[in-house]
């Protein structure tokens, strides 16, 4: 798969944009904040219908605008697709599929499969549970299109559930939102398990490869249940929810269930977060990336488009290379923040484009 043409209308620095590119190395440069990463987030954007920078949509227009335009026209071995969103701040955004007005998200999410990979993802060993709960859960929504539905009704019943928690009120009210919750949730654990399944065996092989055989990378889910059953998921959710009301209470929050999930993550037997050098963080976390791609491939059967934000800036050579070698066959899209990075990156099959405060351009060089 690959992104043919990207166009933006009032979307964050850009008033108006047109931009094309090839089935290869698609290069922008240029010093920061001129809008470099707002193309990737546009991009990634017509993906799962959501910003990975932003919380709310609103940002996202242009300051003075009231609303903004992302289109994309994609190709897949079966053929062209577009997809376009109108986000506006004063109604819901609208989104189309080749043109049609598709009335749920789940219609779109998923159709264009992109992976970005930014400074932050190099922190997805050290940081805390809801980065790599979020790592999980971008991935999911590409693969899974019902997976943002399940885990939006079980965010919305774990609120009520948190509110109720706080207030007085008849316990039996919450048995309601405890139902809920297992219902949603044992959706969501399900595939979060087979999801990590996949994700630590192809991990694996791919740090074997980075590390020429040195580090042995092992990925290990880590929830409040572990089963291959989603109905004795379900089960043993309930279960929770119920023997933890005491602990709730006192708490004021829900202390069970899939939103305190994590991934456990080791190097030659050791926790990573806890014992592993920066150096190798960032190695297992070119590895998830890495990863991430195989996992699209083989459930879409062919790979995403690749968003690398700033990446190279913050990898040694020797990693460079490795992302690099591991890269055939990908539309790659980066951002550097000079024409000089290009010397020690050994780009073919490129197009360079200028960034410069929201205005692009071709390079030749």
């Amino acid at each position: 798969m690959f992104i043919k043409r990207l166009e933006l209308i009032n979307f964050r620095n850009y008033s108006n944009l047109n931009i094309e590119f090839i089935n290869g190395f698609n290069i922008l440069y240029g010093q920061n904040a001129q809008g470099k990463t707002n193309i990737l987030e546009a991009i990634n954007y017509l993906s799962l219908l959501k910003s990975h920078r932003s919380v709310k949509d609103k940002e996202l227009i242009k300051w003075g605008k009231g609303k903004a335009y992302i289109k994309g026209v994609f190709q897949k071995n079966l053929g062209d697709f577009s997809v376009e969103v109108l986000i506006s701040e004063e109604s819901r955004k609208e989104a189309k599929l080749n043109g049609i007005k598709q009335n749920k998200a789940s219609e779109v999410i998923g159709n264009a499969n992109v992976v970005i990979f930014s400074p932050d993802d190099l922190r997805l060993v050290k940081e805390g549970p809801e980065v790599r709960r979020k790592f999980i859960d971008n991935e999911l929504n590409q693969i899974k299109p019902k997976y943002q539905y399940y885990l939006s009704l079980y965010n919305k019943a774990l609120l009520q559930r948190n509110n109720l928690l706080k207030s007085n009120f008849d316990k039996s009210l919450i048995d309601v939102y405890d139902q809920q919750l297992a219902e949603y949730g044992s959706y969501v654990v399900f595939h979060r398990i087979e999801f990590i399944k996949k994700l630590s065996i192809i991990c694996r092989l791919f740090h074997r490869k980075i590390t020429d055989g040195k580090e042995e990378l092992v990925i290990r889910y880590k929830g409040d249940v572990y089963e291959e059953d989603i109905n004795k998921i379900k089960e043993k959710l309930y279960l929770s929810y119920k023997n933890s009301i005491e602990e709730d209470l006192k708490k004021g929050y829900t202390s069970k269930g899939p939103q305190r999930d994590d991934l456990q993550i080791f190097l030659n037997g050791v926790d990573a977060k806890t014992f592993a050098s920066q150096g190798q963080q960032r190695t297992a976390a070119i590895s998830l990336k890495l990863s991430e791609i195989e996992i699209i491939k083989g459930e879409r059967g062919e790979y995403p488009i690749l968003l690398l934000d700033d990446v190279m800036s913050e990898l040694d050579i020797l990693r460079q290379k490795h992302l690099l070698d591991s890269l055939k066959g990908l539309q790659i899209i980066l951002t550097i923040t000079g024409i000089d990075d290009l010397g020690r990156l050994d780009f073919k099959n490129k197009k360079i484009f200028e960034v410069v405060d929201g205005r692009v351009q071709i390079k030749e060089l």
